[in-house]
């Protein structure tokens, strides 16, 4: 498989309805209408283009962006069982919540980021001219309690990589449902044509060192005094993965 193509559209009446179905996917065909003041003969015009592009999926009259958006695993641990699978809109308000929650508690700077950028925007997937961003989300009794965040920039020299992001809520760590989301996440990225992931986090944070060291991931570079938490200078850590062997010439 190969990463996530960007969409390049013809017309702006195609952006228009591309924004509107990442905006507030799922959508139906018949609110398209109301909702943008189009004719409907240039919606279905436009539709079935962004279908024949490979950018929109229609099912049973539902439109929604057309992602890889993996699969679902269900487990039990612990006495719990915990479903890992494709973050949907309607996940909005709980991924905000937990990515909130482990923001605070320790400084995650990139993930600090991601959240304001997710909380302004309102928009949980995203495929267009600028970026693609994907989230896998870790459910126990349907509430998000953990989720897992890639982020590839639409620039052609970096469509290889992707940055990372991930966390748990606190109340449920210990379960493993953090080295569960990482693979997930990780096992995506690499059938989707990623080969190197990334991450930068403060030098502080050893815990999440370790646990990133665990699965694989090395240190590429330390910037020192990169970060000013309150009044202290903290070194970035830059961590990665390599999904395959780069050919070096």
């Amino acid at each position: 498989m190969q990463a996530q193509r960007r969409p390049s559209f013809d017309t702006e009446e195609s952006e228009r309805l591309y924004e509107y179905v990442e905006q507030n996917a799922p959508v139906e065909r018949d609110e398209l209408e109301a909702e943008l003041s189009m004719d409907p003969e240039l919606i279905d015009q436009e539709v079935t283009m962004l279908i024949q592009e490979g950018y929109l999926e229609d099912w049973g009259g539902t439109l929604q962006l057309a992602i890889d958006y993996g699969h679902e695993v269900s487990y039990e641990t612990d006495g719990m069982e915990v479903t890992i699978r494709p973050a949907a809109q309607s996940d909005l308000d709980g991924l905000v919540r937990v990515m909130r929650e482990v923001t605070q508690e320790e400084a995650y700077l990139t993930a600090e980021s991601v959240v304001e950028l997710l909380d302004d925007e309102e928009v949980v997937l995203r495929n267009d001219k600028r970026e693609f961003r994907m989230f896998f989300v870790a459910t126990v009794d349907d509430r998000v309690v953990g989720w897992v965040h890639l982020r590839s920039p639409n620039f052609a020299k970096l469509r290889h990589t992707a940055e990372l992001t991930m966390g748990v809520e606190k109340e449920y760590r210990g379960h493993g449902i953090g080295s569960r989301l990482m693979e997930h996440g990780l096992e995506w990225a690499e059938a989707n044509g990623y080969e190197k992931v990334y991450q930068s986090l403060p030098a502080t944070n050893q815990d999440a060192v370790r646990f990133l060291e665990r699965h694989r991931w090395e240190t590429e570079a330390i910037r020192k005094a990169h970060f000013k938490i309150g009044d202290e200078y903290v070194a970035e850590q830059q961590m990665a993965v390599m999904l395959r062997d780069p050919v070096l010439e």
